[in-house]
Parts: C-alpha cells; structure tokens; sequence
C-alpha cells in the first residue's frame, strides 16, 4: 500500500509530455525510496545529489522528471553550468520536455552579454529552445485527472506558457529591442495563471525603455499591493522613470 500510494502521489506531478503517454512507477521499494529522496530533499546540493544516486542505482521511468529536478535545483543554486548540464541531459532522454527547454532558454538568455562574441548564436538558441517549448506545452495531458482538475491542469500550461513568453522578452531585451521585449511580457503576463510582479516590472521597464512612460504607470499599477517588498523598490524606480520621462526632465 505504501508503494501505491507513493506512486499515486508521483504521478500528480506535471511530467513532461512524452513521460506522460507511457505509464510510470517504481520497479521496486528501493526505487521508490530513492524517488521519494529526491522529494524529501531540502537543498540544491542534497536535489541533485539524490538524483545523480537515483539515475546511477536504477534505469527508472522518473529519469527525465528527475533530470528536471536537478536543473531546477541548480538554477535556484546559481549553477547555471549545471543546470544547463541536467536539462540537456534531460532532453537527451526526453526531446520534448518543456521544462528543460525553458530552463536552458532562460539561462541562456540571461547569460549572455553584449560582449560575447557569440552573442547572436546564444541568443538564437535561447529563442528556439523557448518556441519549441510552446507546443509541446500547449499538448501535454494531464498525467492525473482524477488527482489534478482540468482547471488546475490548464492554469499549469498556462504559466509554463508565460515563462516562455518572459524568457523571450528578456532575449528581447538583450537585444536592444525594448518594443519587442515589451510585447512579450505583456502576452507573459496576460497568459498566466498566476502573473509573476516580476513580469510586471520588466514589462515597465521595457516600455519605458520604448520611451512609452504611460504604458509603463498602466503596468506599474496592476502590481498587487501585497507583493514583495523588492518588488515595490524595483516598481517605484520604474515609476520614477515613467514620470521623469513624461515630463522630459
């Protein structure tokens, strides 16, 4: 029973796409007890410490889910040389995985610099990963219907979604495109589910970038009053500069 219910939990999870049209589950206890190690685990090094035990120790279904784990574990670490390292490695196993699509798209994205030599080829990788990630989102069925209602299912691809809108726009702005970035995080934070303030803030931004400071205050004002309290700071800049642009000084 302890198996079964462990492995029902499992599968709530949002898995990708190809990992959701086999059926999945721990061959063994043992299995099981190394998935539910990744779980369990509290911190970036103990993630990916757990998964690299799990993919060494047994040739498990949850590969790809775990792969996922670790670059997200990395990322949150500031690892991007690891993070980018799991998420190939998941789509070595998995070809549509979103999420490591738009991992990869996003490190890459805010990595590279306007003095990399390749700054162009990192920049067009980063895009592609984020558009192939938008279909293989928009197909994804839900891994649980019975534990994941389809309204909470879409809410799920919608914010995936919005991620790859947001790594779009900050490719945008790398490029110096501020009215292209803007559009991207406006269909960002229109997409979600759940708009990110921090979408938010880069949508001002961009738009005060665009020298366009009344679409900038629009954006500004739709920051929920309880957002946190870095969010407010970045947002009062950013009100500042629409106002100091809408009066030329």
């Amino acid at each position: 029973m302890k198996v079964l219910c462990a492995a029902a939990a499992l599968a709530a999870m949002a898995f990708p796409l190809a990992a959701q049209q086999k059926q999945m589950a721990p061959k063994s206890q043992k299995e099981l007890e190394a998935i539910q190690a990744v779980m369990n685990a509290t911190t970036p090094d103990a993630k990916m410490a757990a998964v690299d035990k799990l993919i060494a120790d047994y040739k498990t279904d949850f590969k790809g889910w775990a792969l996922d784990q670790a670059a997200e574990a990395a990322r949150i670490k500031r690892d991007t040389v690891k993070a980018q390292f799991y998420a190939n490695e998941a789509l070595k196993f998995d070809a549509k995985d979103y999420q490591a699509m738009l991992l990869l798209s996003g490190e890459i994205a805010q990595g590279t610099r306007d003095t990399d030599l390749d700054k162009d080829d990192k920049l067009a990788k980063a895009e592609k990963f984020s558009k192939d990630a938008m279909p293989a989102i928009q197909a994804a069925v839900n891994p649980n219907p019975q534990g994941i209602p389809a309204d909470q299912w879409e809410g799920i691809k919608k914010d995936y979604l919005s991620q790859a809108h947001e790594n779009l726009g900050v490719i945008n702005v790398v490029r110096k495109k501020p009215d292209a970035a803007a559009a991207e995080f406006k269909l960002a934070v229109e997409v979600a589910a759940h708009p990110e303030p921090a979408t938010m803030i880069r949508l001002a931004s961009s738009y005060n970038d665009a020298n366009k400071p009344d679409a900038a205050l629009e954006a500004l004002s739709k920051i929920p009053a309880d957002a946190h309290e870095t969010i407010k700071k970045f947002a009062a800049s950013e009100k500042q500069r629409a106002e100091k642009l809408k009066t030329g000084k």
